[in-house]
């Protein structure tokens, strides 16, 4: 790690100050709506977001590479693959919730398959492995300030519309009762999520973007009672894991996005296990005290 600390200050290679600021920077926004999607449980509608992103990429590359078009820039077109993927999910699950699962299913795998196929026509060799693993060392000036710009959406609507969220997340049918549109605040934590899956594709890439928005709230979860506090803590946790990962794929020559993703996990599972053997500890404990009793 040392060596990834000097080089940090080698005023030759910024691209690794670039990558650790956009990964720091996009662990707000990882942070906030991960805590959101675990508690409302629709991680595998993040999922099939996160792929169909491949469809809306695809096609910027197809675009730029095709006809010149230079300001068909990928991400643009991630982005509004992402919102479009996030709506037609939320109004299927909406008005016709015995299809959602196939409808989740059908965007999944309809967008992986333009992506690839807008890619085998792009002229030139274009390697999908960073979009589908990632490669946060490819990003640029210009990558941080759209990831500030989405930071700001996202992190501002998911704060601002806390309250709202946090009802839609845990009871439907109370928050209905007090006269709050949930469809309206479901499709737009739907969108917040999509950008958010937008920005996670240059740190860990479309295939593990689950991984990321999931593990840091659910490591948060095991200490924090309260959904703010297990935000602050997940935005915490998730400028660790990629800060830690960042350095430790650097020092040993390793793909940057599978590293953060295989410290995420090794703390999760860690937390898991310690959490079960203190569970248990004070079971037994109470139940030693009580036969002493």
């Amino acid at each position: 790690m040392f060596e990834f600390i000097n080089a940090l200050n080698d005023p030759n290679i910024p691209f690794l100050r670039y990558a650790l600021i956009a990964g720091l920077l996009a662990s707000l926004s990882f942070g906030v709506m991960g805590t959101y999607v675990v508690a409302r449980r629709i991680s595998y509608i993040a999922g099939a977001i996160s792929h169909s992103v491949l469809g809306g990429i695809g096609a910027g590359l197809y675009f730029q590479a095709k006809y010149g078009l230079d300001w068909c820039h990928p991400m643009y077109f991630a982005v509004v693959t992402a919102l479009g993927a996030a709506l037609v999910i939320g109004l299927v699950s909406i008005y016709a919730r015995q299809r959602e699962d196939t409808v989740i299913g059908a965007i999944w795998a309809f967008g992986m398959a333009v992506g690839l196929l807008f890619i085998a026509k792009t002229p030139g060799y274009i390697n999908p492995m960073s979009y589908l693993f990632g490669n946060i060392l490819l990003v640029s000036k210009t990558d941080l300030w759209l990831i500030i710009g989405l930071d700001i959406l996202v992190v501002g609507l998911g704060v601002f519309f806390y309250n709202k969220f946090l009802a839609v997340s845990f009871d439907d049918e109370f928050t209905k009762l007090r006269g709050i549109r949930v469809e309206v605040y479901y499709l737009l934590l739907l969108c917040l999520t999509a950008l958010t899956v937008v920005l996670m594709v240059n740190v860990v890439g479309i295939i593990m973007v689950i991984a990321l928005l999931t593990l840091p709230p659910a490591v948060a979860g095991y200490f924090s009672r309260r959904l703010w506090q297990m935000m602050i803590l997940s935005v915490v946790f998730c400028m660790i894991f990629t800060a830690a990962g960042i350095g430790l794929s650097y020092s040993l020559d390793l793909p940057s996005g599978p590293t953060i993703i295989f410290i995420a996990g090794v703390v999760y599972l860690l937390g898991a296990v310690f959490s079960r053997l203190i569970k248990r500890f004070f079971a037994s404990f109470g139940t030693t005290k009580q036969r002493n009793l």
